[in-house]
């Protein structure tokens, strides 16, 4: 079996070692073709190696990083003053293919920044997006961008479709991924020039398209994959995440109101611990920057042991699927059918 080698910006996010360190304990119980090189401090990841009782393990290695980036630092400081820093030292290893790819929890648009500034895009991309998976009513779907970009053109968006379309191949063996793009109708009328322009792109290309789709289709499971530009992805996530914070705050003081309220809580508890398995956050934390020259995965910065655990089997997945090389490929294909079609 080939190994899989994965850095973690062990210093990133809300709780650092504490929480990258155990995560990386259970991916190496999960994965035996794994190895792990945690970037950071180097006496303080030591310290929880010894608790973890991982400093006997040679599937797993310390990589000094003398600096940290801060969740609210500037990502262009961050860029230029802190070239040693947990997060960029994880990034330049996969850059020189020391690893094969990186998970980090830190500043998202620092982690945006210096991927893209290390790694390069693909050949034919010219934006890197962010996808991940959201539950849905029938299964799940993968979405992006969801907040790389603010400010998108058509050809970006047809080139978010074309990623993430690739995506869900790889990593769930759907064979021919249904894609739908998000505007604010389903008819073909609706929607400014922009998204107008850009839903006849893709409808042009090989892609099963399937149209526009509305924000309730985002938890329907109405397609496979939703293509959205950054700053509606983002609030679309965001809310949909206040969303379930406010069913579960209402569900709980309900239950709580009065004897009969709590009988009824004792009755539904199967019934409950099943939903919130199923629509537990920390199953899909894990977002991959697609359309870079390697791979790089953000986990969620308040992620505990369990989220930041699936972030890094997505990273593994990716890894197996070999998702950045299909990305080129399907680029290439497209550009060559697009070429077809002119002469």
């Amino acid at each position: 079996m080939v190994q899989k080698i994965i850095a973690l910006d062990a210093m990133g996010g809300d709780h650092g070692p504490q929480v990258t360190v155990g995560a990386a304990k259970l991916a190496l119980e999960e994965f035996s073709g794994l190895e792990l090189v945690l970037v950071g401090d180097q006496q303080r990841l030591a310290i929880e190696f010894e608790k973890h009782e991982l400093s006997n393990d040679d599937r797993i290695r310390i990589q000094h990083a003398s600096e940290v980036i801060s969740m609210d630092e500037s990502p262009v400081i961050a860029l230029k003053k802190k070239k040693d820093s947990s997060m960029r030292v994880a990034i330049n290893l996969v850059k020189d293919g020391t690893v094969q790819a990186c998970v980090s929890a830190g500043n998202t648009g620092a982690l945006m920044a210096t991927s893209k500034f290390v790694l390069k895009t693909i050949r034919g991309i010219s934006r890197p997006a962010i996808c991940t998976i959201l539950p849905g009513i029938n299964g799940h779907t993968h979405m992006l961008d969801l907040g790389a970009n603010l400010e998108c053109t058509p050809e970006n968006l047809a080139e978010f479709a074309l990623m993430g379309s690739v995506l869900a191949q790889s990593v769930e063996g759907i064979s021919n991924p249904s894609i739908g793009l998000l505007n604010i109708g389903s008819e073909e009328i609706k929607g400014n020039e922009s998204i107008k322009r850009a839903s006849k792109l893709i409808a042009e290309s090989r892609l099963n398209y399937y149209g526009f789709v509305e924000g309730d289709d985002i938890y329907k499971g109405t397609v496979n994959v939703i293509v959205t530009d950054g700053f509606v992805g983002n609030v679309s996530l965001k809310t949909g995440e206040g969303l379930a914070a406010l069913v579960n705050h209402v569900l709980g003081n309900e239950f709580k109101r009065n004897w009969l309220t709590k009988l009824a809580a004792l009755c539904a508890l199967p019934v409950l611990a099943s939903v919130r398995r199923k629509l537990d956050p920390r199953r899909y934390n894990g977002a991959s920057l697609l359309g870079l020259n390697g791979i790089v995965v953000k986990s969620h910065g308040s992620a505990d042991t369990s989220s930041f655990l699936n972030a890094i089997k997505i990273a593994y997945i990716e890894i197996e699927n070999c998702v950045p090389e299909r990305i080129s490929d399907a680029i290439e294909s497209y550009f060559r059918q697009a070429e077809e079609a002119v002469t």
